[in-house]
């Protein structure tokens, strides 16, 4: 029989974790599929030269805005599991390094749901 030497996290910490931990993986998933699709317009721009609309500049400026959203999320989430600085930076920058970050949004969901003992 294994018992377990980590402390129960308080009820209320863990829904606040949980709570964070929610909606940095959102905004982690949305900041990362726009990033695919700005890499693809910027591809399809630049490298193959082929004629974008004007109104796709959209996709540029949502991931700015889904970006700016996950960082507050990665900061939100650190400040509540109380991660190191370089943690909160590594998972920051994941968001404009494509496919990064559903890399790294699945270890953070993984490290904190087992550190808080999260459903």
């Amino acid at each position: 029989m294994t018992t377990s030497t980590a402390p129960k996290t308080h009820p209320e910490r863990q829904k606040r974790v949980d709570t964070a931990l929610k909606i940095f993986s959102v905004t982690a998933w949305i900041t990362g599929m726009f990033l695919i699709f700005l890499v693809i317009r910027m591809i399809m721009q630049y490298i193959l030269k082929v004629e974008i609309p004007e109104w796709a500049t959209i996709v540029a400026i949502a991931h700015g805005w889904a970006y700016m959203a996950y960082v507050l999320a990665t900061l939100n989430l650190g400040l509540k599991a109380r991660w190191k600085p370089v943690v909160w930076l590594t998972t920051a920058l994941a968001g404009v390094v494509p496919f990064l970050s559903f890399i790294i949004e699945a270890n953070r969901r993984r490290e904190v749901k087992e550190r808080f003992q999260l459903a």
